[in-house]
């Protein structure tokens, strides 16, 4: 009896179709890990180059003309700035809404809990923390974590234009309604406008879900790793994996 064979049969799977199908199973695994599931391994992480002069020395000239911030009154509730984090010349950024509680202490971007699920969402995704940038609209800790006020996006949003000029990134992926809303200029909700890209001045934008809603609402993460998945498929298109 012959071996049953995987190319070029009626009814068997093509050697690409077991290549998809294991490429799905590896993804997926990846995510539930990533959502709090034990026995499965991380995806290893993704090569990437190393960051330009020019795009670490464009990032410390935004943060020196950041200075010590007194633009808004945000200033008066601050313990730090907070003003971004990894690589400076990323393909993929992701830009959240603003500081909460542990990060005003810190002075880094999602640290806390929701921080710590977006670490592992970045690992599933094959990526690490150190490969892409993270920061958000606003540098300051709105107090009690309210929504920013439009003033207060008003004085940030020039400076956060200026970091994503300088990281020039690939793709952007937006993290909860504030964040794109001011990007996108829109006031269309999230769940509506995640699941495709959309447009920033050429850059390729993914609207998803904030990590502290994911937190509140868990079955929305199935939704948030379709849009990762679609991150990931742009990526490996435009060869930004290696």
């Amino acid at each position: 009896m012959r071996a049953p064979a995987v190319t070029g049969e009626t009814g068997s799977p093509s050697v690409e179709e077991l290549s998809a199908v294991l490429a799905e199973l590896r993804n997926s695994l990846g995510f539930m890990a990533a959502c709090g599931c034990t026995g499965f391994d991380r995806i290893p992480d993704a090569g990437r180059p190393e960051a330009s002069a020019g795009g670490i020395a464009a990032l410390d000239e935004v943060r020196s003309d950041l200075g010590d911030c007194r633009r808004c009154g945000l200033c008066r509730f601050r313990t730090h700035i907070v003003f971004g984090t990894g690589d400076p010349h990323a393909r993929l950024m992701f830009v959240g809404e603003g500081p909460g509680y542990d990060e005003d202490l810190s002075g880094e971007p999602f640290v806390g809990r929701a921080g710590r699920l977006l670490d592992r969402i970045i690992a599933a995704m094959g990526l690490s923390r150190a490969s892409v940038y993270i920061c958000n609209i606003v540098k300051c800790r709105p107090p009690e974590n309210r929504d920013p006020l439009p003033d207060e996006i008003g004085s940030c949003l020039p400076f956060l234009e200026r970091q994503i000029e300088a990281v020039s990134p690939r793709l952007i992926c937006t993290l909860g309604a504030v964040a794109t809303r001011v990007l996108l200029q829109t006031s269309v909700p999230v769940s509506r406008l995640r699941g495709r890209f959309h447009d920033y001045r050429g850059i390729r934008v993914m609207p998803t879900y904030h990590p502290a809603f994911l937190l509140r609402y868990p079955e929305k993460k199935r939704e948030t790793w379709s849009d990762m998945k679609a991150l990931m498929s742009e990526m490996e298109m435009n060869s930004l994996l290696t």
